[in-house]
């Protein structure tokens, strides 16, 4: 017998992802939409003098899973910069695809049943896609480059 796609836990993270908010001050903004599956996500951030996420809010629209993912980097994100951003995108990605460890990011092994289903994976990597531009947006570059003056 397969195992459920919807666990209880994706269903409770979809459901948890709170309302979009307004920031006191947006630095950056981005929304992304994923050709896949149609699945569109906008984030906006604050960020500190060192290119790290303050405060973020996000609007999604999308499957269970892409919910699940926004509110698992909605959690994860605020102390984050872009550097940490890109590589959780990129060990994120080769979990979903086999060929990666589980990335350190908390709550991601709930995502875990999606692996198997690829056609998933474009709504799980938005939200982090989508903070990543968000940060491109206020001018904070991955790699350690020279925070944006604020």
């Amino acid at each position: 017998m397969n195992a459920p796609l919807y666990t209880t836990e994706i269903l409770r993270l979809a459901a948890s992802l709170t309302e979009p908010r307004t920031l006191e001050r947006e630095d950056g903004v981005a929304e992304l939409r994923s050709p896949t599956c149609g699945s569109r996500v906008r984030t906006a951030v604050t960020i500190d003098g060192e290119g790290r996420v303050v405060a973020l809010s996000q609007q999604v629209h999308a499957c269970a899973f892409g919910q699940a993912s926004a509110t698992i980097v909605e959690r994860g994100g605020v102390g984050l910069g872009a550097t940490e951003i890109e590589t959780a995108i990129g060990e994120t990605a080769a979990w979903l695809a086999g060929s990666g460890q589980e990335p350190g990011w908390p709550g991601i092994a709930a995502l875990a049943p999606a692996r198997t289903r690829s056609g998933r994976h474009g709504a799980i990597l938005l939200p982090f896609r989508t903070l990543a531009a968000a940060l491109a947006a206020a001018g904070v570059r991955s790699g350690g480059g020279d925070p944006p003056a604020l």
